[in-house]
């Protein structure tokens, strides 16, 4: 890579931090994707024009549309930048392509799944004396499932964030947004026996170490979880718990907006990728509640 990209994806990369709010694996992954263009171009991405995107783009082709639309986008958004900052007077990013990545439906656990698991959890907490993994395991389920919380929020939970008289959180997700979780009375009652057990000292609610819990851990833990439980573990996961926090949730009556809020959802339009596994409801509450649906047409 030549110094003058190395500088400026630098430059670039602190300015979507300082001013974007961005996390550290959206940045990680921006500059992921950059370097591996400046090398592609031999250092010239900073100064690249039409003809270089091209091949650049020819490079692209036996990836994955997803791959291919998230690295373009990284590498518009950094030309965007260039321009703005007069390092270029051009937007050269208007030359790379714009794949539409589409927008896989959630894989959603169904209530048979999800009670199996929770039965694996009871049955191993119905014992006199329960191991402290099973212990964190009940919290850890409740959470997921119960408040829809990202994995990565979930480890990071400091160990008083959750208080046994207060039925909510207010988290910092993505781009530094707050938002306000609720909390079941089931996961504040798991969360404190957990608790109970952790040293007064202890910052983290789920420790490892001398930092918290991994996502990847919490990853192996859950797929553990479901091969005990009789559940293909390829269907579980912590996302999958999300989706079915969301789903669940707009099943039983959630307004869009509200869920929206409790999931973290800058746009309405993520939030509504859920409304798929509703539409038999949806056109049910429609034929019922409408206030048409009584002012039928009188017969002759």
């Amino acid at each position: 890579m030549s110094g003058d990209d190395a500088r400026l994806i630098e430059r670039f990369l602190e300015m979507l931090a300082a001013e974007g709010g961005a996390a550290a694996n959206t940045l990680a992954a921006y500059r992921s994707d950059l370097d591996l263009a400046s090398e592609q171009l031999e250092g010239g991405l900073s100064t690249a024009d039409e003809t270089a995107l091209g091949k650049l783009a020819e490079a692209w082709m036996p990836l994955a549309r997803s791959t291919v639309a998230r690295k373009s986008a990284a590498l518009r958004r950094f030309f965007v930048f260039l321009q703005e900052e007069g390092f270029r007077a051009d937007d050269a990013g208007k030359a790379l392509p714009r794949p539409s990545p589409g927008r896989p439906l959630p894989k959603v656990l169904d209530r048979a799944d999800l009670d199996r698991l929770f039965a694996e959890v009871e049955r191993r907490l119905a014992q006199a004396h329960p191991p402290l993994a099973d212990i964190r395991l009940a919290a850890l389920l409740e959470l997921l499932y119960g408040s829809g919380l990202r994995a990565t929020e979930l480890v990071s939970l400091p160990r008083t964030a959750i208080a046994s008289d207060r039925p909510f959180i207010i988290l910092k997700g993505k781009g530094g947004r707050e938002r306000l979780v609720p909390i079941s009375d089931r996961a504040r009652a798991a969360v404190a026996r957990w608790r109970e057990l952790l040293p007064s000292d202890q910052a983290w609610l789920f420790p490892s170490g001398k930092k918290h819990l991994s996502r990847v851990r919490l990853f192996q833990i859950v797929k553990a979880l479901a091969a005990a439980a009789g559940v293909p573990p390829d269907r579980v996961g912590p996302h999958g718990l999300r989706h079915a926090f969301a789903t669940h949730l707009l099943e039983g009556g959630a307004d869009l907006r509200a869920l929206q809020a409790m999931l973290g959802h800058a746009d309405i339009a993520t939030t509504q990728i859920y409304t798929h596994v509703d539409s038999r409801r949806l056109v049910e509450l429609v034929n019922a509640k409408h206030p048409l649906v009584d002012e039928r047409p009188a017969r002759s």
